[in-house]
Parts: structure tokens; C-alpha cells; sequence
């Protein structure tokens, strides 16, 4: 098991020296298209490693992003996990998640907001959009 884990941090490390050059490619072209559109951008770049292509997680590390309270429930917790990073074990359906979120705090308020709202309504998740607006106060109350 820890060979495995040691592996998969390994793949990921890997993965992150390379979405540099992804997120500026993201930031280029997130000012058009449809919050969706956007925001499905900005997860396959940066969350799709780690949060999986469905949105299922890495059992044990990176938890799901399907029917959770974090995603689903209150908005500002959402962004400051986005805004600030996760270092906390979390029980969601009965596992624990162990692996740490670093923060996103580069991203454009509206980066995020896209991405959320891309969150919030895939995978079979159906929640209110989050905008930038949000995004903006939330970063503020640092």
C-alpha cells in the first residue's frame, strides 16, 4: 500500500511540474464560452489529476467531488478550500481522505467560479453556480 501511495505521489508530482504551462494556457483562454465550458477547462488542467475524470477521487487520497456536502453545501467553505488549500483528513461515506490540496489562489476569481460551478453541476451534481463575485468577497476575508 505505501508503495502504491508512494507511487501515485510520484505520477502526481510529475503531473504538477507540467500545469505551469497548462494554467497559463487556461488563463489565456478562460474569457470566453459558457461558465461550463470555462470551468471544464480549468478542471481538466488542474483538477482532473488528482479528482479523477469523473469526479470519483483516488480512494484513501483525493476524495470524490460526486453528492458531498463539501461540494454541494455552502459556497465560501468551497472557495477556501480552492483559495487556500486542504490539509486535513476528511470522512465522506464512510473513508477517509488523507492527501493534501494545495492552494489554487493564482487563479482568477473567475477561474474559480467557473470551476466550481463545473464541479457543482457535473457528475451528476446539481447545485447553484458560484461567481466571481463570491469568489471576490470570499478572497478578500482573508
Amino acid at each position: 500500500m505505501k508503495f502504491k501511495i508512494a507511487c501515485l505521489a510520484l505520477v502526481t508530482s510529475l503531473f504538477v511540474l507540467n500545469l505551469n504551462a497548462q494554467v497559463r494556457h487556461t488563463k489565456k483562454h478562460s474569457s470566453s464560452g459558457s461558465a461550463m465550458a470555462r470551468g471544464k477547462i480549468v478542471y481538466n488542467s488542474i483538477c482532473l489529476s488528482c479528482h479523477m475524470a469523473g469526479g470519483a477521487g483516488v480512494p484513501h487520497l483525493n476524495p470524490p467531488l460526486i453528492n458531498t456536502t463539501y461540494v454541494l453545501g455552502d459556497k465560501a467553505k468551497l472557495i477556501k478550500i480552492v483559495l487556500n488549500g486542504f490539509n486535513e483528513d476528511v470522512e465522506i461515506n464512510g473513508q477517509t481522505y488523507s492527501n493534501t490540496m494545495t492552494p489554487h489562489s493564482d487563479l482568477k476569481d473567475q477561474q474559480i467560479a467557473d470551476v466550481l460551478t463545473y464541479v457543482r453541476k457535473s457528475f451528476g451534481n446539481k447545485a447553484s453556480s458560484v461567481s466571481a463575485v463570491e469568489v471576490k468577497k470570499v478572497r478578500a476575508s482573508k
